[in-house]
């Protein structure tokens, strides 16, 4: 397993369609979440910036099995995003260095703070959030992605 840490031409599309189909096969989410993860995406791509942002896939013979990025925003506040491992790739620490890499960028960069937006239903991503420092800031029901879901904020103070 190698972890990248530069964007390439076809990482976003890759990304992008694992979010997808492994979200909509675990999850029930529909098409609209692959536009949200879409639209992010692309902004993000558009914006980077590696001296302030952070990326990494993890690949297995140069396939994409996983996934995780920082998203800088305002006021020293990072935003964790896209992080996903492929089942095929679960069950071996990979998960968690992918976080740790990402928590790390951004206490080397300086950030306050990062957050990060989840359902409930995503209880074993939720487990190593907290295991890492998450805490759970805010929560709230409502309809999106096909069904109704709760989407629940984590942050960690990084001072």
């Amino acid at each position: 397993m190698n972890i990248r840490t530069t964007l390439k031409p076809g990482d976003l599309g890759t990304i992008i369609h694992l979010h997808g189909t492994l979200y909509e096969r675990e999850y029930g989410l529909d098409y609209t979440f692959e536009g949200y993860v879409a639209r992010g995406l692309g902004e993000f791509a558009i914006a980077y910036d590696p001296d302030k942002d952070f990326f990494a896939v993890a690949e297995d013979d140069e396939r994409i099995v996983g996934s995780v990025a920082i998203a800088r925003q305002a006021d020293n506040v990072a935003q964790l995003r896209w992080f996903l491992v492929h089942p095929e790739a679960r069950g071996v620490g990979l998960g968690r260095r992918l976080l740790e890499d990402a928590v790390k960028f951004c206490r080397e960069k300086g950030f306050t703070k990062v957050i990060l937006w989840t359902i409930s239903e995503l209880k074993p991503a939720i487990h190593l959030y907290r295991s890492v420092g998450f805490h759970l800031a805010e929560q709230h029901t409502h309809e999106i992605w096909g069904a109704e879901h709760t989407e629940e904020r984590y942050e960690m103070l990084l001072e």
